[in-house]
Order: structure tokens, then sequence, then C-alpha cells
């Protein structure tokens, strides 16, 4: 009953009934929409990230990977030359040092005896003693495997933090004589240590390295290099890549990538805070809060009022607008009223696109049929023009054209001059016959046409006055050329079309062999 006086105490009439719902529509789908997309737009952000991270340590690692082989490589080099000249003391440093300064790659290169000897070191100022014994861990896994080396992360003779990778050295007869390393420091300047030590900053993003026994390697925090990482990575010792959340220490959720080096097995992990883009989100769907409060406000106003007269012009063009290829589209643009200034614009612009569609697609086919040297057709459009006579039952005859001594003119006067000559030749060629024959460049200095209607003994006419033409025209810097020329016919030689070409071409064969300048058919 309460509910009833109330109803009547409003006074409904159509319009205000239209407004309720319109109010109560509006509101209802405001407070969705919200909802909605603050989940969809938290979900979006948040598996974004965890893609970004994914694809960043995936390029970090395959980055990585090429560059240890290529270390390893310009190692293995100079190991297969070492091995030919280990006796040759001055030979050996300059090798050393090559390696040390051609590339930011290592901060120290040495090479050792099958004892374990110094042999040699770059740079100097380490000061090394020579055919000291070095008991590093380095040094131990080259002599023991005799073979490539990546160590883990050891503290090395000059008391620094570093990485060593070897190469054996044998010599002729594959007797083992050494080895040549260099070492790479985990905490001082080198091509790794830019690379794998990113702070790229975004959303407090940050990306760091650890070896097979969760050891951190690189990291933008220098501290935290040799220490064991902290945060539960063992759900990532049995894949090479993907996306994973973790937490840290504080219990934080990270939002982390991760990729595998092949060549080493450490793992790059690139990752953020799930906090900063949870605080994004709030930003995102409170802006987004304004933006739609207004918009439904709007949308009350009018959506009952124009809706139809709005959506129904707009409607009509927007189909069209996916129908531009049609050929009568324009006319049925033209029977759209556009009664206000947005429907006239569009049907003005969509008139517009319509015409430069078409010459879009008229030139595309000009570009696709057309040699762009000579602006005779080409294969594509000769075949097109093979299918449309065949198609209409239209005899034609098939004039094969080749430039004798062609070669010789691109080896004597240059591919430029050649390029002029099959310019002046495709001129020729246009000018000699009719508007309704197809004038082709088939390849290189071959041409062909298609006579269109034309029998086999006035084509043979038209394709000799060609060959005296250009036997007597002076072509510049090159003089005189001449032509071969093969003639068959559609269908007189052949219903086949496969084999009318190929009687073209061998009588194109046979004008050559009979010392060319000459018509065979």
């Amino acid at each position: 009953m309460i509910f009833k006086k109330f109803i009547y105490s409003l006074d409904l009439n159509l319009r205000k009934l239209i407004l309720y719902l319109s109010i109560f529509s509006v509101v209802s789908l405001f407070i969705v929409s919200l909802v909605v997309s603050y989940y969809i737009e938290k979900h979006e952000l948040l598996h974004n990230a965890l893609s970004v991270n994914a694809e960043y340590a995936a390029k970090i690692a395959n980055s990585s990977d090429s560059h240890f082989k290529m270390m390893q490589k310009e190692l293995a080099y100079s190991a297969e030359i070492l091995g030919k000249k280990f006796n040759n003391q001055k030979y050996i440093q300059k090798e050393v040092e090559r390696l040390k300064y051609q590339s930011n790659y290592f901060n120290s290169v040495t090479i050792s005896d099958q004892d374990g000897k110094f042999l040699s070191f770059a740079p100097l100022k380490l000061n090394f003693q020579k055919n000291k014994v070095i008991r590093s861990l380095g040094f131990k896994l080259s002599l023991e495997k005799k073979a490539p080396v990546i160590s883990p992360p050891y503290y090395g003779t000059s008391k620094n933090l570093l990485i060593f990778i070897s190469q054996p050295i044998f010599d002729q007869h594959h007797h083992y004589l050494g080895f040549i390393g260099a070492t790479i420091y985990l905490k001082q300047d080198n091509i790794l240590n830019k690379m794998l030590s990113g702070h790229y900053g975004y959303k407090h993003n940050y990306m760091y390295v650890v070896d097979q026994n969760k050891y951190i390697l690189f990291h933008p925090d220098m501290n935290k290099i040799g220490q064991l990482s902290n945060i539960n990575i063992q759900s990532l010792v049995h894949k090479n890549r993907g996306e994973i959340r973790l937490n840290d220490e504080h219990g934080n959720e990270l939002l982390a990538g991760f990729a595998r080096i092949p060549t080493t097995g450490w793992m790059v992990i690139s990752q953020q805070p799930a906090s900063e883009l949870l605080k994004e989100t709030s930003n995102t769907v409170y802006e987004m809060l304004v933006g739609m409060l207004l918009f439904y406000i709007l949308i009350f106003f009018v959506i009952w009022k124009i809706s139809y007269l709005i959506s129904s012009p707009l409607s009509l063009l927007a189909n069209m607008a996916s129908n531009l290829h049609k050929p009568d589209i324009e006319a049925s643009i033209e029977r759209v009223n556009p009664w206000f200034v947005e429907v006239r614009k569009f049907k003005s612009a969509l008139l517009i696109s319509s015409q430069h569609f078409k010459k879009t697609i008229s030139e595309l086919n000009l570009y696709m049929h057309t040699d762009p040297l000579t602006h005779l057709y080409n294969r594509r459009g000769m075949g097109l023009s093979v299918a449309h006579f065949i198609e209409t039952g239209i005899p034609f005859a098939v004039i094969s054209i080749d430039i004798d001594y062609f070669k010789k003119i691109n080896d004597n006067f240059g591919h430029d001059q050649g390029d002029v000559i099959l310019k002046k030749i495709a001129d020729h060629i246009r000018s000699n016959f009719r508007d309704e024959d197809i004038c082709c460049r088939s390849g290189g200095e071959e041409f062909v046409v298609l006579a269109a209607r034309l029998k086999l003994e006035n084509a043979i006419r038209l394709a000799e006055h060609l060959r005296k033409k250009i036997e007597c025209t002076s072509m510049p810097l090159v003089g005189e050329v001449t032509i071969s020329i093969g003639i068959s016919h559609w269908p007189t030689t052949s219903k086949n079309i496969k084999t009318v070409f190929k009687r073209a071409d061998e009588c194109l064969y046979n004008a050559k062999a009979d010392g060319r300048n000459c018509i065979r058919f």
C-alpha cells in the first residue's frame, strides 16, 4: 500500500516514466560497468605485466646467450691458433692482449699450461707471477675437464668475485697443452654487467640473474651479488622460460618473468611489485569513474529521444563502409539522408574514401601487372591477358623477342646503359604494334607480344618490320643492336597454351642458332 501511494504521489506520465526508467537503467549500468571495468583492468594489467617481464627476460637471455657463444667462439679461435704457436711467448702475450682489448667482454685474459702455471695474462697491471701454479676454481675445472668451461662464481686471486670462461688448447696431434681463459668480474664494468644488471625503472621493475645454485650473479644492488637469492624460485628449476608470481622476504607479491640462458644455465628474472600495478588500477578506475559518470549523464538526456535518429543513418553508412568494393556503393551512399552534421561529414568522407579506394585498387593493379623499368606488362599482366584471350576465345599470336648479345652490352657499357637499351627497345615494340596488342617484358632482355586477332602471316610481317626498324636504329653509346624473334599462334600452333609458348621459345632459339637478327616461326 505504501509503495502504491508513493507511485501515485509521483503523478507519473509517460515522459516521467521513461525518465525514471532511464535513470534506473543508467545508474545500474554505471555501477556494473565500474565493477567489471575494475576487475578487467586489474586482470589485464597483471597479465600484461607478467607477459612484458617474461618477454623482457627472454630477450635478455637470448642476447646473453649470443654473447656467451661469441665469447666461447673468440676463445676457441685463439685456442686453435695457440695450439700451433704455444712455444712462442711473444705471440701468446699478443694474443691475450688482443682478446682483452678488442671488446669489453672480459676483465682479464690468461693462458696456462697443462700443469696450471701462468704463461701469460692481460692486462699487465694485474702483475701476476708467471710460471706460478694457480689453484683457483676456474683453473681447477679447466685442467680437470680439458673442455670448454664456464665456472660458477668464486673469488679469484685478484680478490674479485668472478666467473671464469676457458677453452682447452691442443697441439696438432691433439695433445693437451693447457687452456686459455678469461674472467668476467661480477661487480665491475663489462658488457654482461651492463646488460644483466638491468634496472629499467618502470613501476619499480628490475632484473637480476641467478645461477643453478640460486646465487645472485648480477643485480642492480651490487651488495646482493654473490648472495643466495631469498626468493623461492624452486619452481623454476625445470623450466626454461615463462611467468610466475613470487613473494619476497616481506611477503609482498612480485610479478616476474624468467628465462634461462642456454649456454650457462643461469636464470634471468625480471620482476616488479604487484602493489604498484594495483595502485595504477585504482587510479585508472577513478579516472574512468569521472569519465563514465559524465558520459552516462549525457546518455540519459539523449538516449530515449534521438537514439534511433542518430543510429539509423550511421548504421547504414557503417555497413556501406565495409562494402566499398561493390560497384554501386556510391549510389547507395548518396541515398542516405544527412540530417545532421556528423552524418553529412561521414557521408562525404565515405564518398571520398570510396573513390580513393577504387583509385588505389586501380593503381595497385597497374603496379602489380607492369614492369617498372619499361612500363610494359610483366609476367603477371601477361598471364592475365592470356587467360582473358583464351576465356573469350580470341585468337592471338605469341611473338617472343630477345635482344642479341645483351650480356655483352651490360659487360661493356654497364647495367645503366643496358637499362637504357631495354627502355629504347620497349619503346620501339610499343610503337610497332597496335593498341590492342599486349606488349610485355617477360624477364631480363626478353619480351613477348600477344597480338590479338592477328593471323600468323600478319604477325610475321609486323615482327619483321620491328626487326628492321631496330637494326637500322643507332642506340646511344652502343650503336647497332639487333633482335631475334620466335613466333607461334593460338590456336593455330596448338590449343594447349603451354605448347604455344614453348613453340615460340623454340623458334626464338632457332633464330639465335641461325645467326641471330632473324625471325623463325
